[in-house]
């Protein structure tokens, strides 16, 4: 009561104005706050721009043909497909340049028979771009997979996206179960590879390729901590390419 009576009497010599200024002080703070932030997402946009710009120029100097020969067309000997995962680029991870990878990414490189998106992508690369290689790659710490092994529900979209990993998960449970958490991660992250690698072998497309031209398609995970690729073990028995080949070849 005697800090109340106290605080009563200091805000009536101070004015009626004195209550309502700490919560002035809290809205220009609070103003500051987000100019700083929409300041700091226009700075990173613009810094990006003036980065593309002396990526553009260093390029031409180092190279002047580079550009000119871009311009002109692709003809990229690998189709990767990998995770929307801002960590993993493709052409940097490869050491390659624009215009060596044909790319498709999505949340957790998943590769689903009914995605049209993906398919297209398929048809386009193997079809017309004749690549040689097909590369469906996973990486460590990937927020799709722990996602998939979490039991609540991530919410709008991902959710449905996100079924066919949580299948692979349910179809591995027993194994999964023996697992500390980063070592289910690592076994879902190859698990899914592998079976987007068996997808990728049942499109009509594909298998034409492997056939008439020698298309091959391989499984990798890249490792955030190291920055290398490591090979999936996706190899199959000939009798089973013979039955594929039988099943989804067209006539």
């Amino acid at each position: 009561m005697f800090l109340q009576r106290a605080a009563t009497q200091c805000l009536r010599k101070a004015g009626p104005c004195a209550a309502l200024r700490p919560f002035a002080a809290l809205q220009s703070s609070t103003q500051r706050f987000f100019a700083a932030a929409a300041l700091s997402r226009q700075s990173a946009f613009q810094q990006a721009l003036e980065s593309n710009t002396r990526w553009a120029s260093e390029t031409a100097q180092s190279d002047s043909k580079f550009f000119p020969t871009s311009a002109q067309g692709q003809s990229p000997a690998i189709l990767w497909i990998g995770c929307s995962d801002s960590r993993v680029p493709e052409t940097t991870v490869l050491g390659l340049k624009p215009g060596d990878v044909f790319t498709h990414r999505n949340i957790a490189n998943i590769v689903s028979p009914t995605d049209l998106s993906l398919l297209s992508v398929v048809e386009f690369s193997v079809a017309h771009l004749k690549v040689k290689h097909i590369v469906v790659c996973g990486h460590s710490k990937c927020g799709g997979v722990a996602g998939c092994l979490a039991n609540g529900k991530l919410g709008g979209s991902l959710d449905i996206w996100l079924q066919p990993l949580r299948a692979l998960r349910e179809k591995h449970d027993a194994e999964l179960k023996g697992m500390e958490v980063d070592g289910q991660r690592a076994f879902m992250s190859a698990a899914n590879v592998r079976q987007g690698v068996e997808v990728m072998k049942r499109i009509p497309t594909v298998i034409d390729a492997m056939k008439e031209r020698g298309l091959q398609v391989h499984g990798l995970v890249y490792d955030l901590a190291s920055g290398k690729l490591e090979d999936v073990d996706c190899d199959e028995k000939d009798d089973v390419a013979a039955l594929r080949e039988a099943a989804f070849e067209r006539k």
